[in-house]
Parts: structure tokens; sequence; C-alpha cells
């Protein structure tokens, strides 16, 4: 294998593992466990984010006929008191549906089924679901495109800083990336999902758009550390570390969030 081709191979691992890891830790990825209903094991999965306009919908398959269950939640965060929904049998699975929200809305909430005297309440902690506008595939499909590639070439940029090879058309693609994943179509996909361009700084605490932030700033200050054509491998390989580190920090941490008891 030449040179070149391990490390596109070592860069397209690295940013694979850390788009996977950023995924599956974050708060919107899919709640699953397993819980005992009178000697019948359940699996189950419960989302934890919700688009559009309806309501969101809490399946669960238990085959037994005899099983009956119920949903309860809250406005998230809030003290109030719990509200309970009867869930309904379709055919192998129970149903129910979580009143929609708002954008930014979030709602707390956890199954309780039953059968005769045995009862299983899952998760043990309630899940957290938050509501968001409906988002253009058209816009969201090249944000996570730009996103991915931009990620990539920072990091084949970072390892060819590394070993003292020419890093510049890599810090390039990777600067036109950001700029279009993350300036361009990332507010519009924060104005469609929750009515708000930005929410990172110097207007909130967003920590996706304070990442995309932290990120452009990285790159910007290789642009100038390397021009006149100098390498800026120092530059170069920390921009390319700050932009690992911090992309994989779970999706949507610190997301946008209606407080329900402030003053709107």
């Amino acid at each position: 294998m030449s040179h070149s081709r391990l490390l596109w191979t070592l860069a397209i691992v690295m940013t694979l593992a850390s788009a996977y890891w950023q995924r599956i830790s974050g708060p919107t990825y899919p709640l699953r466990g397993h819980a005992e209903v009178a000697g019948e094991t359940v699996k189950y999965r419960l989302t934890r984010t919700h688009g559009g306009s309806g309501d969101q919908p809490v399946r669960i398959v238990v085959a037994d006929p005899a099983v009956q269950g119920e949903v309860a939640w809250r406005r998230f965060p809030t003290d109030e008191p719990w509200q309970r929904i009867t869930m309904r049998r379709d055919g192998a699975a129970l149903v129910a549906a979580l009143p929609h929200q708002p954008p930014a809305g979030k709602l707390e909430y956890q199954v309780r089924l039953w059968k005769g005297e045995t009862a299983a309440t899952f998760p043990p902690r309630a899940a957290v679901t938050r509501f968001k506008g409906d988002v253009s595939a058209a816009i969201l499909a090249p944000h996570v495109l730009a996103m991915f590639l931009a990620m990539l070439y920072s990091t084949r940029a970072g390892l060819a800083a590394l070993v003292r090879a020419d890093a510049s058309r890599y810090v390039w693609w990777t600067c036109v990336l950001l700029c279009v994943g993350g300036f361009v179509l990332g507010p519009v996909i924060q104005w469609q999902a929750f009515g708000d361009w930005w929410t990172g700084v110097p207007f909130g605490w967003d920590l996706t758009d304070n990442k995309t932030l932290l990120a452009g700033l990285a790159w910007a200050w290789v642009l100038v550390a390397s021009r006149g054509r100098r390498p800026a491998r120092g530059a170069i390989l920390a921009a390319a570390l700050v932009t690992l580190v911090i992309f994989a920090i779970p999706h949507s941490t610190w997301g946008s969030e209606i407080k329900w008891d402030a003053p709107r």
C-alpha cells in the first residue's frame, strides 16, 4: 500500500469512528433496552426526537395479548404532575402517541406494562424527547455529507502535517466544506427545526453551533498561518486535533430547549 493510500485509509477509519461515536452517544439517539413482564422479555426502542407536525408515536412489541400498558409523560424540564395515556393494541404491539410540542419543546416519558399483578416500568430513568420542525431532506443530506467530508479532509490534513507532507489542498477542501456545511446549510437546518438561525455564541450555548464555530476559527487561523505558502504544520495539526475532538462530542448536546417555566 502506498504512503498516500495508507494515510487516506487511516483518515477514513478515524473519521468513521468519530462520526459513529457522535451518533450513538447523542441525546437524540433511540434508547434501547429490555424488560421482563410476566415471564416475557420485552425489547423496547424509545425515540428521543420527533420532527414534523404530528404526535410522537410510542410502539412496544408485546406478543401476549393479555399484557396492557400506559405511557406516563410530562414536559421537561418541569416538576409538573405526570399525565398518562392508555396504550391500545395494534396487532403484536401496544401503541400510544405523545402530544405534539412546539419546536425545541421536550417531554420526558416512561412506559408501564402489566399483566395481572406483574408489572414493569421502563426505562429506569425517563426518556427525554425533543420536538422539532420538519427539516427538508434536500438541505439535510448535503449538510451531513459536507460535514462528514470536512471531518475527513481535516483529518487527512492533520496526518499530512504530521508526516511533514504537503497539506495545502486538504486545508482548502476542509475550509470550503466546513463553510458550506456548517455556516451555510447548518443555519438553514437550525431555522427549519427550531426557528433560529444561530443559537451558539454570542446568542446562546448550543453546543452543536459552538463546535462548528470553534472548528471554523481553528481553520481560519490555519489560513492566516499558512499565507505566503508557509507550511504551518503546527497550526494544521492543532486544527485537525481540535476538529476531531469537538466533532466526537455527542451531537445535539446542549441543544435548543424551551424553558417552560421561563416567560416567553
